[in-house]
């Protein structure tokens, strides 16, 4: 089985001074757009969205997964991958669950000594400020948004050395950034919805999460956060391998 290897820390940095500037628009425009994505979400104690991955080699496709992935405070999530086939990223608030039935596997580990892609995206289940997880945020004037209504966010995301706040909290702490590594959000410019995350790496290895079909406070039990290792199925107790990324050959 073939892995993607990054560096993103299930856990976030202690709230510092946003520092925002801009290239493209305003330091004004750049800020109402920062609070109004943050308001689009931060309301919702539960989110779900349709999402289609595509992980990239060099520029190229190298694989495309698909499925419904679920947001829940504090710090929850529940990626369900349907297709090409199912596998499971679970963070129950303190332990992250990786499952591939097609294995017969699962791998656990601390959710704030992991590392994954889907991360950055954590700031989902917490409480939504961006200034956890980005020290400073622009206009990313050279990427090009998917349509004219939307805009694209660059992200220079926190360095290591800070403590935890929220012990078992996605948000509570980080670790250190491999260098290269950048992310960009684009946001529909009059709703601040969330329609796409894009991560790259100096290696020219990245990603792109793409979503759609936002639904707050779906009607979804509690246990859907919660792994229960099906019987007959082995644990491995360590990091999620690859970062949390599992490709066929």
């Amino acid at each position: 089985m073939g892995r993607i290897r990054s560096r993103f820390a299930i856990c976030f940095a202690l709230p510092l001074l946003f520092s925002i500037g801009g290239v493209g628009g305003g330091t004004s425009d750049l800020k109402l757009l920062v609070a109004r994505f943050e308001s689009r979400y931060k309301a919702a104690r539960t989110l779900q969205a349709t999402f289609l991955e595509r992980y990239l080699e060099n520029g190229r496709v190298a694989r495309v997964e698909a499925g419904t992935v679920y947001f829940r405070r504090p710090g929850k999530m529940r990626w369900a991958y349907e297709s090409p086939e199912k596998n499971l990223f679970l963070i129950d608030g303190k332990t992250a669950w990786f499952y591939v039935p097609s294995d017969r596997t699962v791998t656990r580990v601390a959710a704030k000594e992991s590392a994954d892609w889907r991360t950055p995206l954590a700031l989902l289940a917490g409480e939504m400020k961006v200034s956890r997880i980005c020290a400073q945020v622009q206009f990313a004037a050279h990427e090009v948004p998917e349509t004219p209504d939307n805009v694209v966010l660059y992200c220079e995301l926190r360095g290591g050395g800070t403590k935890p706040q929220e012990q078992g909290s996605t948000e509570s702490a980080s670790a250190g950034r491999e260098a290269g590594e950048a992310v960009y959000f684009e946001v529909v410019r009059n709703t601040g919805d969330l329609v796409r995350v894009l991560i790259r790496n100096s290696g020219g290895v990245g990603i792109e999460f793409h979503f759609k079909d936002w639904r707050n406070d779906p009607p979804v039990d509690d246990s859907l956060f919660r792994f229960s290792v099906p019987p007959g199925v082995a644990i491995v107790n360590g990091e999620l391998p690859g970062g949390g990324y599992a490709a066929n050959p």
